[in-house]
């Protein structure tokens, strides 16, 4: 008989992971953040654990897409009260409020429920270049633009 053993919570190892967005496509950039987010590049990825690494993105502001999405694609939101949907374009969303576009695109990549808002939480999205999470040295990876699971690192981090 043989048994599965499972990995405590304790005995993961949280790395920190930064992402350039620079003229990356948002689809296909938001893909590769969630499948870090969720750990499934690890050899422990446990489909109910958080298994998943910390996430920093810089430069969203300057993330691509394709096609006509600034002009078409819509974000909707709803007050509860009769009339009260609000429409925005891709356009105006990105100019207020950048990394919003982003997190969205994530969060509908990840499991819905508590697990998902927790992963969710792992991921810290900037407009520009700086951030604040120098002191954690994260390792960069570049994602390629022509697909997403392909990723390379740059810069490993010294054990």
């Amino acid at each position: 008989m043989t048994t599965t053993t499972f990995p405590h919570t304790k005995q993961f190892v949280r790395d920190w992971v930064l992402i350039d967005a620079r003229d990356q496509v948002l689809g296909r950039l938001a893909s590769r953040i969630s499948l870090i987010l969720r750990g499934k590049h690890k050899p422990t990825f446990t489909p109910f654990l958080d298994t998943g690494d910390m996430v920093v993105v810089i430069n969203v502001e300057r993330i691509a897409v394709t096609g006509n999405k600034l002009l078409q694609k819509t974000y909707q939101r709803y007050s509860g009260y009769p009339g009260g949907r609000r429409v925005r374009v891709l356009r105006d969303v990105m100019a207020k409020h950048p990394d919003r576009v982003l997190r969205q695109a994530v969060k509908g990549m990840l499991p819905s429920g508590p697990l998902g808002r927790r992963m969710l939480g792992k991921l810290k999205i900037y407009a520009g270049a700086s951030h604040p999470h120098g002191a954690q040295r994260p390792r960069t990876i570049t994602v390629s633009k022509t697909a997403a699971n392909e990723a390379s690192e740059s810069e490993p981090r010294p054990a």
